[in-house]
């Protein structure tokens, strides 16, 4: 394989799984499923059904001790699989056993990726078939020497923007980053929400302003209403913990992220 070759192919192929659907007036449903919940091979399990269920894109989580952005469903997630022996080389052997079919990427802490090891890491992961990261705690500023490693593997570091930002700082995420731009919907964690923010249409436009990197749209985002409203808007929606509880309460997950797929072009139960 060329160095060229090596460099695009994660990357362009998560950015590609977006721009495809928002070119046919709809958008990519991204399932966020956490690793090791309750079991590593429960947790592939669910991966697989999401895949063959309509997702375009799956962000398996890292469970962490100390999250700063998850809300309460997938810090339980997170605490379960941990008590049940979660360890990241045993999920990134599991992944390279088994590729998945559709682009994934891992939503992880920074501290259990020091654990492993940046260039081993992401060595590791072009091997696996992954396409990126998302590291909410890695700021822009300090993501120069990992945002080198992911290249060189062909691997997209996702970063995140908030309503917050300011027009810099999302100019500069637009202009840095690769796969797609994370939208975080509020100021605040994860979690289910009944109603979207008033705020949502013009703050995913104003963002597009910035450049033509896709934007997926996450937090907050649980039924196939919101993501049937969200569709025009975005180029992907992020669902996670509406399907963490139907993991945990043992609901019909395919059914669950079908629902969500078909929204993403208009239909709705």
């Amino acid at each position: 394989m060329s160095t060229t070759e090596t460099i695009t192919t994660g990357a362009m192929r998560l950015r590609s799984a977006l721009d495809a659907r928002s070119d046919d007036d709809t958008c990519a449903l991204v399932t966020y499923l956490m690793a090791g919940y309750p079991t590593l091979e429960d947790s592939l399990q669910h991966i697989r059904t999401a895949a063959a269920s309509g997702a375009n894109v799956i962000e398996i989580g890292i469970p962490h001790s100390d999250p700063i952005a998850d809300g309460p469903l997938i810090q339980e997630a997170a605490n379960v699989a941990l008590e049940n022996g979660f360890e990241l080389p045993q999920l990134i052997a599991a992944l390279q056993n088994e590729p998945l079919t559709v682009p994934y990427v891992l939503m992880s802490y920074i501290n259990p990726l020091l654990a492993y090891g940046r260039d081993e890491l992401m060595a590791d992961l072009q091997a696996s078939g992954c396409c990126g990261l998302i590291v909410p705690d890695l700021p822009l500023e300090e993501a120069l020497l990992w945002a080198k490693a992911a290249r060189d593997q062909g691997l997209a570091l996702v970063h995140l923007v908030a309503p917050t930002s300011t027009d810099a700082r999302l100019r500069a995420v637009m202009t840095a980053g690769d796969g797609f731009v994370y939208a975080v919907s509020v100021a605040g964690i994860t979690g289910t929400r009944d109603v979207l923010p008033n705020h949502i249409a013009s703050y995913l436009q104003k963002i597009k302003t910035f450049g033509d990197l896709p934007v997926a749209v996450g937090f907050g985002i649980s039924t196939p209403a919101q993501v049937a409203a969200l569709r025009q808007l975005a180029d992907g929606v992020v669902v996670g913990s509406r399907l963490i509880r139907a993991v945990r309460d043992q609901e019909n997950l395919a059914e669950v992220v079908a629902d969500l797929a078909a929204a993403t072009e208009g239909n709705t139960p």
